[in-house]
């Protein structure tokens, strides 16, 4: 066996795994395991996100961290290797098992040029450019004659002539010594001094092993535009500035903060945009006395077989909703560009938009219009505690029917939601305010609330989509016809 095919079995490679449903790209959020620590099979080694959830990824196999080959916040394509690991930890040093050197080499073979340097930071190797040789100074006629005949004499094996003195320079300051390498940088930290016309090379690192960070970018900035130090001399006055004077485009740079688009965000805008301009929405709107409703809340919270479950206007809304599907089957459906048809589903899986620290995701309940209201609730309830913890995986957001938005929360009355993509219809649940209402003929103070039904126009025409949200909002209303209806 040679020494390549030994260290080919003794370090192996874990690459990054498509984690979702044909996902080309992941970004490494957390690692946690380091270089030289001790691995297990179905160990989890790091955090990554997908442009649909968080997915923590376990390593197959034992050993010891050799390298991880990208650091957090590196987006890497699936397939790609991440780490490396020392499945042989005690065969000695990796090096013993490359084959020696020769001795000596003939005198008229020449010296390989270098390869480049290798990364000396996890995830930030050096760019093809950095390879390349520094211009040579120039140098005076009798040096490069004596530089080409020593060349050729030791190619053809004699000693090469003395060179000739040259002649005294004068004295001149020892220029700084430049790094070598490009500056070690994130792709956001290189684009914000792009843009600020800030050269990295000029710029002092503060980071950790010497990246350059936003703030040290700002902090040049900053100290390019500062003003000169003022002198004890008076100097002589300046011609009044204009006072409505534009402030330049540098300083506007500076008061700007550009946030990259990638992994839930991303999908999300993209999803959207897809959306907009594919289905051809609708949205209808309802205001509704939803008093009763809320009465209906308070008393469940107390109901023992509701106890420990999570009980809120929401958890009605989702019930009504299910009712009016069941009542209007042909509102559930998708659109099959492919063939032309209108897929109608048996199965009502309710997406929950859920707003997280990565951006909005929608994960859905497989099958909610066949569990009960406890059922529900506690499907509920760990859907949305799932996905604030960021824990939420890409089944639960696929193959989603219909989806509410509870726009309530932030004290929005309404508005006119943009249907999840491959969905019939989003319902939008507002605010639940005290607002004068005709009430039994007298005007009394009432719980009031708006509800927003948008609709694809392909699937769902206006008789449909209109009795949908009337449903709904009738049983919001008397909630006695989740008995009757249900």
């Amino acid at each position: 066996m040679t020494a390549s095919t030994a260290n080919d079995q003794r370090f192996r490679e874990f690459k990054m795994p498509d984690v979702g449903e044909g996902l080309t790209e992941a970004e490494i959020l957390k690692w946690y395991v380091a270089v030289g620590d001790t691995v297990s099979d179905g160990q989890v080694v790091c955090e990554v996100e997908t442009a649909k959830a968080a997915v923590e990824l376990p390593i197959p196999f034992d050993g010891v961290v050799h390298e991880l080959r990208f650091g957090e916040g590196v987006t890497v394509d699936v397939g790609t290797a991440i780490i490396s690991v020392d499945t042989q930890p005690g065969a000695g040093p990796a090096e013993a098992a490359a084959p020696a050197e020769p001795a000596a080499a003939p005198a008229a073979e020449a010296e390989p040029e270098p390869q480049g340097r290798q990364a000396v930071l996890v995830g930030y190797g050096a760019a093809p450019s950095s390879t390349k040789r520094r211009a040579r100074k120039a140098q005076p006629a009798p040096v490069q004659q004596h530089m080409a005949a020593a060349i050729q004499a030791e190619m053809n094996g004699h000693a090469a002539p003395a060179a000739p003195a040259p002649a005294p320079a004068p004295a001149a300051p020892v220029a700084p010594v430049e790094p070598v390498g490009r500056p070690l940088a994130k792709p956001p930290v290189r684009k914000l001094a792009k843009d600020l016309g800030v050269d990295l090379a000029t710029v002092v690192p503060t980071g950790t092993d010497g990246i350059v960070t936003r703030e040290d970018v700002h902090a040049a900035v900053a100290a390019r535009t500062a003003p000169a130090p003022v002198t004890e001399e008076p100097a002589a006055p300046a011609a009044p500035a204009p006072s409505t004077a534009p402030a330049a485009p540098a300083d506007l740079a500076a008061r700007e903060m550009r946030i990259p688009v990638k992994g839930v965000r991303k999908a999300t805008a993209q999803a959207m945009v897809a959306s907009a301009f594919t289905a051809p929405h609708v949205t209808e709107f309802v205001t509704v006395d939803v008093t009763r409703t809320m009465k209906l809340v308070q008393q469940l919270k107390t109901d023992p077989d509701m106890a420990g479950l999570r009980v809120n206007p929401l958890l009605l809304v989702a019930k009504a909703l299910l009712v009016a599907i069941k009542r209007n089957p042909d509102v559930n459906a998708s659109w099959d560009e492919a063939n032309q048809e209108i897929v109608r589903k048996d199965y009502v899986n309710l997406g929950i938009a859920a707003a997280t620290p990565r951006g909005l995701i929608v994960p859905n309940i497989k099958d909610a219009g066949a569990k009960t209201l406890p059922q529900l609730s506690a499907a509920l309830g760990e859907l949305i505690s799932t996905a604030r913890e960021g824990r939420t995986s890409p089944a639960d957001m696929s193959g989603g029917t219909v989806t509410i938005t509870n726009v309530g929360v932030f004290g929005v009355d309404t508005g006119t939601p943009i249907l999840n993509p491959g969905e019939s219809a989003i319902l939008a649940f507002g605010a639940v305010k005290l607002q004068p209402w005709v009430h039994k003929g007298k005007v009394k103070p009432r719980q009031v609330t708006t509800l927003a039904l948008s609709f694809d126009h392909r699937l769902v025409d206006g008789e449909l989509g209109s009795k949908v949200l009337a449903d709904v909002a009738a049983v919001l209303e008397n909630p006695k016809r989740l008995i009757t209806w249900g």
